[in-house]
């Protein structure tokens, strides 16, 4: 019985010792939200007022987290008719990244596709900014869309509130959310 208490001591002993697990950085916890959704559709509205926005605030806004790997959320984004559009959002070795896939109706690629960025800091669990990279401001400059060149985009995702998606770039500003509390069939 000794030996039994004697162990039971130095178990409990030992447990205090025990190292805490480690928790999740903040980009696994964003990435875990994000995988969270997979399969669901959500309706969105334009909550800023830039007058460049006016055609998104008239329409149906739909996003549909629809491919969801261990490494990849793909993120149709409806505006009205228009389907052209996916976030692809990828958990990379160094952080997060955000990339804009546009496509047209036959599915082959948009001229202005793939542009983006990756995270540069640790964000938070809810929030992960993206400022643009070279391959973005390479493609834009050659578009003539010069004014891209600063954009920094952003992403949050508040379990069981919303999830937004954010344009900021000087003398702009749209902000798009997404009611998670109300999943919608179509």
């Amino acid at each position: 019985m000794k030996q039994i208490a004697a162990l039971a001591a130095a178990a409990i002993a030992l447990s205090a010792c025990a190292t805490a697990p480690v928790p999740a950085s903040p980009q696994d916890a964003f990435f875990a939200s994000l995988r969270a959704l997979c399969g669901q559709r959500f309706e969105g509205r334009v909550v800023t007022t830039d007058a460049a926005d006016a055609d998104f605030a008239r329409s149906r806004l739909l996003m549909h987290v629809r491919d969801c790997s261990t490494n990849e959320v793909r993120i149709p984004f409806w505006v009205g008719e228009n389907r052209s559009r996916t976030w692809v959002i990828t958990r990379t070795a160094s952080g997060v990244r955000l990339k804009h896939d546009h496509r047209h109706e036959d599915g082959t690629e948009d001229e202005l596709s793939q542009y983006g960025g990756d995270t540069t800091d640790a964000g938070t669990a809810t929030r992960q900014e993206f400022p643009v990279d070279q391959f973005s401001k390479d493609l834009f400059t050659r578009r003539n869309a010069t004014v891209s060149n600063t954009n920094v985009w952003a992403v949050e995702v508040r379990p069981a509130e919303i999830f937004a998606y954010e344009l900021r770039r000087p003398n702009r500003y749209l902000r798009v959310e997404f009611d998670l509390t109300r999943p919608v069939a179509d």
